[in-house]
């Protein structure tokens, strides 16, 4: 439940003027609540099978939990059976979840085994800060309150059987838990997220209200594994990552750069309609530019090492001039500034909205790789605006109204937004209150007025302004965070950016930054992993081929496919000497929208029939209806994966 606004767990103790509201366990809190205490149970297990394990933390994470181990051998398989098996015996003994209050002696005391529960200890008050703390969750453990531990106490005997230090709140009991819970799958990971610290072992899980909702998500782990983007990108030939380049640095085959190249030209074609100016910018900068942006003090360990430039030297080898340092660009923000800066500029002049496929450069660990949605270098479809502040609202709407239009264009459909906003924490945040209520009410005025589900995040904004996310899901109901609306006036500030008002005052003008799909590769793995790598028509690397029945009506064929690239259609003839059949299954695997078949009735009929990516069928189409339908399917940006997609 929640009591005044905090969850507490059940056997919390109200007041008469106490207000409290129920948490059910299909709720996000209730979720979380659920496999926090699965999390509990697969500790308990792992030490009641190995007592040496030492425990690191165990918190709920997105569709599930882990729990990281200290242990002399690395977990396997056949540990997790076992696991498994231990797990179930304590969910059945509907073992109680109790509190206590403990102060930080006691629970050195009594943890005095765990090391890494005593360093958590010592953190307390300034849990999830720190070097190497990251995202690991320290918070469920340790925070700015009291210490809490929770045994786990067998109802019948009434004795602890386990405890751990933790925050709480949990379930009554293990019982509970049920039967919608599973072990999914083992890692490595470094305590707190640092490099320089232990490697533990780490076991995955996901827990649900009910075993028919396990098999649901686990019938959505499959589905998204048959969709996995390195996967399809390979044997659809779209990209790869060769090791004589490097990690998280990919090169895109032919059939991708036309998946690419269409995208980047219809988002330019449209940016261009919408009043924005292309600019392009260098890869790499001094040092200099980035200090005055902050990002060589905030991102350091994000950027790649310098790369030092311009020394000069003697006859005799002794430096005359020293070098200079030069980065990799992480972001594309400050040489946009600097374009604006090249002169001076007047109210008349804004909104200056700047756009670039800039490619940028991140020092991303190697474990955090993940194929095209993490990688070391790649491009992000970047554009900035400098606004006056009276413009904000009306600007950030036409923004957030472009961008919504743009995903659409792509066949996403089904999105919600994020609101970013300052809390009371007065020394997180920079500007004036006047600053944070006007910005904030913009961004809040835009997003109802687009109609889409809102959730406001009190604290989530940068340090400087608040902010939109988009978020949408794809076919299998994944979310993905894709376009990001940010107001900003601190880099202008640090830039000392003017432009003169009508009152001939020089002012600052406020800065958008704006990200339509993020960067072009991870929005190019996220479509082909919403269309399971069957794009819309448009799309196609291929959009049509030409299968003849036999040899001889092949000439026929390809007069048809030599008229469908006259009308800009991505069109090929197979001419290999594979059997007919197995041309079929070749192009069906390829995904190619449009097979396209002739034999002697074709021929003579002046016809061309159609085979579609689910083997339906449609015979006898003339040629012209033929080349219309196609060329319409991909002006519509149509996806076609049936007969009826094209001829209902």
């Amino acid at each position: 439940m929640r009591v005044n606004g905090e969850l507490r767990d059940l056997a919390t103790t109200v007041a008469d003027d106490d207000v409290v509201e129920p948490v059910t366990i299909d709720s996000p809190d209730g979720l979380n609540i659920l496999r926090h205490s699965t999390a509990h149970v697969l500790a308990q297990a792992v030490q009641r099978i190995n007592p040496d394990a030492k425990l690191g933390i165990g918190p709920p994470v997105s569709d599930g939990f882990y729990y990281d181990f200290d242990v002399a051998e690395p977990f396997t398989p056949d540990d997790l059976k076992a696991i498994d098996k231990e797990m179930a015996r304590i969910i059945r003994q509907g073992q109680r979840f109790v509190r206590r209050v403990v102060t930080d002696d006691e629970a050195r005391a009594e943890l005095a085994d765990e090391p890494y529960k005593l360093e958590l200890i010592g953190l307390k008050g300034a849990a999830g800060h720190g070097e190497g703390s990251g995202d690991d969750h320290e918070s469920v453990e340790v925070g700015a309150g009291e210490l809490t531990i929770y045994d786990n106490v067998d109802p019948k005997s009434g004795e602890t059987a386990w405890k751990d230090l933790c925050r709480g709140p949990h379930l009554p009991n293990t019982r509970m838990i049920g039967n919608g819970w599973a072990l999914t799958r083992l890692a490595a990971a470094y305590w707190r997220g640092s490099e320089k610290n232990a490697q533990l072992q780490r076991i995955y899980g996901t827990a649900w209200p009910t075993k028919d909702e396990l098999r649901a998500y686990q019938h959505r782990l499959e589905e998204a594994a048959k969709r996995d983007h390195r996967k399809l990108g390979r044997e659809l030939d779209l990209f790869s990552f060769p090791d004589e380049i490097g990690s998280g640095l990919s090169v895109w085959h032919p059939r991708g750069g036309v998946v690419r190249m269409e995208m980047e030209q219809h988002a330019r074609r449209r940016h261009i309609a919408d009043g924005y100016t292309y600019v392009y910018t260098p890869h790499i900068s001094k040092e200099d530019l980035f200090l005055q942006s902050n990002h060589l003090v905030t991102y350091k360990e994000g950027m790649f090492p310098p790369i030092v430039m311009d020394e000069e030297r003697d006859a005799e080898g002794n430096i005359t001039k020293p070098g200079q340092d030069y980065y990799l660009k992480p972001m594309n923000c400050p040489m946009h500034i600097l374009i604006y800066k090249e002169r001076a500029r007047s109210y008349r002049d804004l909104p200056m909205r700047l756009a670039e496929n800039g490619t940028v450069y991140r020092n991303e660990l190697s474990g955090a790789l993940h194929g095209l949605t993490r990688v070391r270098g790649f491009t992000q479809d970047d554009s900035h605006l400098f606004v006056t502040p009276d413009q904000l609202e009306e600007e950030a709407t036409k923004v957030l109204h472009f961008v919504i239009s743009m995903l659409r264009d792509f066949g996403l459909d089904d999105f919600e937004l994020e609101l970013s906003m300052r809390d009371d924490q007065g020394d997180k945040w920079i500007g004036s209150d006047e600053f944070w209520d006007h910005s904030t009410d913009a961004l809040r005025n835009v997003a109802r007025a687009s109609g889409l589900k809102l959730t406001e995040m009190p604290g989530e904004a940068a340090f400087y302004g608040p902010k939109i996310d988009l978020k949408t899901r794809d076919a299998i109901g994944r979310t993905w965070q894709l376009s990001t609306v940010q107001v900003d006036p601190n880099l202008p500030e640090r830039f000392e950016l003017e432009f003169t008002d009508r009152d001939g005052e020089r002012k600052r003008p406020i800065m958008i930054h704006r990200a339509l799909f993020g960067s072009i590769e991870r929005f190019f793995a996220i479509l082909l992993e919403h269309y399971a790598g069957a794009f819309p028509v448009w799309l196609a690397p291929v959009q049509a081929v030409g299968i003849p029945v036999a040899d001889e009506y092949a000439e026929y064929l390809g007069g048809i496919i030599d008229r469908l690239r006259q009308e800009g259609v991505r069109a090929e003839l197979d001419t290999s000497d594979d059997r007919m059949q197995k041309k079929i299954r070749t192009h069906t695997t390829q995904k190619v929208p449009f097979q396209l078949i002739a034999g002697e009735n074709d021929r003579a009929g002046q016809t061309v029939s159609f085979r579609f990516r689910d083997g339906s069928q449609e015979n006898g189409v003339p040629i012209d209806a033929a080349i219309a339908r196609i060329r319409a399917a991909i002006d519509d940006r149509r996806q076609v994966i049936t007969r009826d997609d094209l001829f209902a």
